[in-house]
């Protein structure tokens, strides 16, 4: 199992050697997430390897919501008509090092990430955790730990209810 912190002064030089091989996550890391922290927009977690000291991977939180008019209709009949969005936790972005792909970093970094949102929708209330994946490779991701598309959108959601039966 991996361990997770937050992003802080303390991984400022390891940022920059982070390389998962795209380039909007790389810099992402290195350029936007101090300044998205700082402003309150996310959360970001790393993980840094013990041995190396380079950060293994990394995956960002924040407050999100979802139209109800997307939410497929077997999730919506359980939701109460009155409301026009359902709250979520946006998993906005999650990668790993590519001198660590092959070793479980990026389904760890996920457990790690679900098991958090869960502990926080304990006392704030979020439907789900919503992804909206980079690419095709990115969603294959999501779809083996079964999240689920978004009609209308190319973003994905897994119930806090499933969630709930994982932890």
């Amino acid at each position: 199992m991996i361990t997770t912190e937050i992003l802080s002064q303390i991984h400022r030089k390891l940022k920059n050697n982070f390389a998962c091989g795209k380039i909007l996550p790389d810099t992402y890391l290195k350029t936007q997430a101090a300044q998205d922290i700082k402003r309150k927009l996310c959360a970001c977690f790393v993980s840094v390897d013990n041995k190396t000291g380079l950060i293994q991977g990394y995956y960002t939180l924040s407050s999100n919501s979802i139209p109800i008019g997307i939410v497929p209709d077997n999730y919506k009949k359980q939701l109460p008509y009155s409301y026009s969005s359902i709250p979520a936790i946006l998993l906005g972005r999650l990668a790993v090092d590519s001198r660590f792909k092959g070793l479980g970093i990026g389904k760890m970094l996920l457990i790690d990430a679900l098991s958090r949102s869960y502990e926080i929708s304990k006392s704030v209330g979020s439907f789900a955790v919503v992804v909206d994946p980079l690419d095709e490779e990115a969603e294959k991701f999501y779809f083996k730990y079964g999240f689920i598309l978004l009609p209308d959108s190319r973003k994905m959601f897994l119930p806090m209810k499933t969630i709930g039966k994982l932890f």
